[in-house]
């Protein structure tokens, strides 16, 4: 029996690193795009089309979108780290009479409790206003908001009048889940040991805020909460540019400032970093593995809400660009980043109005 018994430990061993070796292997590919195989979720709706001529119309300068409602844009990860991050598009709305703010959350926390922190800036802002509050998320900050409507509906729905995402994980991300989950790349490469300290001990954050954004916490989270069916939804997802060009731009992240200038003012010394570069080489990464489209971080499958209207244009911009202006000037035919969000916010708006009328028809 001894001799049975190596031979059958032997073989249960082999098996399972064939079976480690395969998870390794196949990494994310089951898994990305699954809330779009989910039969009994709603689909989308393409609203790519009504969003660009609505882009169109802003750069013209016609602006449609109400004082009436209060605007609040919250970032994802790392934002404690940018302090550039929305502040140009928040000051875009100012000047257009608009009263929005930026959610100061930490970024580096979990879902859980930035859902939570939300809430009680909704909360916060409606009382002190009476108006009601329009979302818009990037990346992270579109789960972060997400979850805030799922958990605390009932205490939010007089309040929200919709949520905008923009490049958010919503399904989740494979770059989360290949750094984080046992035996993927993380485990071969250090990367997952190299997170936790990056955020731990470097950011000060928690682990579980990019744990959160993985298939596996995702899929477990919705199923536990999904969004109210009533919520109006704009998803927005794009592709990054893998363009020889897009690896010597620089993104103007912070700036510095230096105690002695010539004027006797203090000098302001950008902080720039090539983020455009490394969204294009994670893009092409994806692309090499999983042949999925993503914007460096996030994949277009992934980045929509089911029952949400889908704004999809072909334009490539990578993750970082929603956020953070590029050193370079933006080219005279295209839309920058706040006409974009204001686009957005105002198709939103377009959705809440259709999806109340459908709710009074409906109740009469």
């Amino acid at each position: 029996m001894s001799p049975f018994r190596v031979f059958q430990n032997g073989a249960s061993m082999f098996q399972g690193l064939v079976e480690r070796a395969r998870k390794t292997v196949r990494g994310s590919a089951d898994d990305i795009g699954w809330l779009q195989r989910v039969q009994s979720l709603p689909p989308t709706e393409d609203g790519t089309a009504r969003f660009l001529e609505i882009l169109d119309s802003v750069r013209n300068k016609e602006h449609k979108l109400p004082d009436s409602l209060v605007y609040l844009l919250i970032p994802g990860l790392f934002s404690n780290h940018g302090p550039l991050y929305f502040v140009k598009t928040k000051a875009y709305f100012s000047k257009m009479g608009l009263v929005c703010h930026i959610a100061k959350i930490h970024s580096e926390s979990s879902v859980s409790k930035n859902a939570r922190e939300i809430k009680d800036y909704i909360e916060e802002i409606y009382w002190g206003s009476r108006k009601r509050v329009l979302l818009l998320g990037h990346s992270k900050g579109g789960v972060d908001a997400a979850a805030a409507l799922s958990l605390y509906w009932p205490q939010l729905k007089d309040k929200v009048a919709g949520l905008a995402l923009a490049q958010s994980p919503y399904g989740g991300s494979p770059v989360a889940s290949d750094i984080l989950r046992d035996g993927q790349l993380g485990d071969y490469v250090m990367l997952r040991k190299l997170m936790e300290i990056l955020v731990s001990k470097v950011l000060k954050g928690d682990l579980q805020a990019l744990e959160d954004l993985t298939y596996e916490r995702r899929k477990e989270f919705l199923s536990r909460h999904p969004l109210p069916p009533e919520v109006p939804i704009v998803s927005f997802h794009t592709e990054a540019s893998i363009t020889p060009s897009v690896l010597t731009a620089l993104s103007h992240v912070a700036h510095v400032e230096l105690p002695i200038a010539g004027d006797g003012n203090p000098a302001r010394i950008p902080v720039v970093m090539p983020l455009s570069a490394a969204m294009a080489a994670c893009s092409q990464l994806l692309v090499a593995r999983y042949g999925e489209k993503s914007d460096g971080l996030v994949t277009r499958k992934d980045a929509e809400v089911p029952g949400s209207l889908a704004v999809r244009p072909e334009r490539k911009l990578d993750h970082a660009w929603m956020v953070y202006s590029s050193m370079r000037e933006e080219a005279g035919d295209e839309a920058d980043t706040s006409q974009v969000c204001e686009a957005l916010l105002s198709l939103l708006v377009e959705v809440a109005q259709k999806r109340r009328h459908e709710m009074a028809m409906k109740d009469e």
